[in-house]
């Protein structure tokens, strides 16, 4: 997939612009605040719907607009062209978020993750490592979602499920409560399992790609991995629906099932989170998303867009110049290929520090097209 045009207006703090870019390499440079990551985002909002950083559609409108609008153009790996618009009102009679694929609105924008797909690396990946389990579930679903419908169908349901499930939990018990809870678990285990099943092979899956990127990042230094730690492994999900049944009537929530899973990421045997330094934690996080690239167009058959946003953040020149050449294709024998098989995209990258990005970026030999930001201006030099 390529983007080759994308316009904006009142988006964050740019007010109107109007961008070409090349099939390879783009490069967007400017000190912090100058809009580097607001581009970035807005490319993620054509792909994902929302926003990367997590903020809500109101926080996305400009000071002083009253909405905002993004467009895009592709041309996806088979040669058609896809236009994508987003827009967003916060009131009136046509407010809320809009999503538009070659000029026909969705009726429901999860309708329309995956036809774009994306992979963003940014500094607020540290989440994934730092934070509780629920986010790194709220990104295996999104990541998930881009490949498989199904799995998106069954993740809704189960949600929707689970909401009716902890309303009944809260409530004064009567003499139907039990009957009720016997037909929402079953309706939550078929949903569980399907989730699990999906979840088990998609990490799986990337195991050895994830420890494969690393390597090639940090010049073989450490080993590491990842693990999905879920009950419903062992046991299936009515299992431990029933298991946990007297407990969740008790406290009134759900306290077992795949809504409470997690992803274990380790460095030499050990909890990353605790050991890792901020350059190996930062490493794992980008071989996770390179790993993500590869399963997403292994699965759909359409190369996502990477985007790289603060490329340099606690990453060396070193670990900066092997991951250029990972995501660049250079070093391996199909110049259309990256050293482990994924074949090199369309590609952002965004960096406060003009002279040091195209100092590596010569050093690759890969040509790139370069854009200016100030204070959300956008120029090409």
């Amino acid at each position: 997939m390529i983007l080759r045009s994308l316009s904006l207006v009142g988006f964050k703090n740019i007010g109107a612009a109007a961008l070409r870019f090349s099939d390879g390499l783009n490069c967007l440079v400017g000190d912090n605040g100058a809009g580097k990551t607001n581009v970035l985002d807005a490319v993620h909002y054509l792909s994902m719907c929302r926003s990367s950083l997590g903020g809500s559609d109101r926080q996305a409108v400009r000071h002083g607009s009253d909405f905002f609008v993004v467009e895009g153009e592709y041309t996806a790996d088979a040669g058609h062209t896809v236009r994508v618009a987003c827009s967003y009102s916060p009131s009136g009679s046509g407010g809320g978020k809009k999503m538009k694929c070659d000029g026909k609105e969705y009726e429901r924008l999860s309708d329309h993750v995956g036809v774009v797909p994306v992979v963003m690396v940014s500094p607020a990946d540290t989440f994934l490592i730092s934070d509780a389990a629920d986010e790194r579930r709220r990104w295996l679903n999104a990541f998930i979602s881009q490949s498989d419908r199904g799995y998106l169908a069954a993740l809704v349901r189960y949600n929707a499920v689970l909401a009716e499930r902890n309303k009944l939990l809260k409530q004064p018990h009567s003499p139907t409560h039990a009957e009720i809870l016997d037909v929402l678990d079953m309706q939550l285990a078929s949903h569980g399992d399907a989730i699990h099943a999906r979840r088990v092979k998609i990490v799986e899956r990337m195991r050895p790609l994830v420890a494969e990127y690393y390597a090639r990042l940090s010049d073989d230094r450490e080993e590491v991995e990842m693990i999905y730690r879920s009950e419903v492994t062992t046991r299936g999900m009515a299992a431990v629906l029933a298991a946990a049944r007297e407990k969740d009537v008790a406290t009134g929530f759900s306290t077992s099932g795949v809504h409470r899973d997690d992803i274990v990421m380790r460095i030499g045997g050990d909890p990353l989170r605790r050991y890792g330094s901020q350059g190996q934690q930062k490493s794992f996080l980008v071989a996770l998303k390179l790993a993500q690239f590869a399963v997403v167009r292994e699965a759909t058959g359409e190369t996502p867009i990477l985007l790289l946003d603060d490329l340099f953040d606690k990453l060396d020149t070193g670990r900066v110049e092997r991951l250029i050449d990972l995501v660049s294709g250079t070093g391996s024998d199909n110049e259309n290929e990256t050293a482990v098989g994924v074949p090199a995209g369309q590609i952002f990258i965004s960096d406060c520090n003009r002279t040091r990005l195209e100092s590596v970026l010569q050093r690759d030999g890969r040509g790139y097209t370069l854009f200016e930001l100030a204070g959300g201006e956008i120029t090409q030099p």
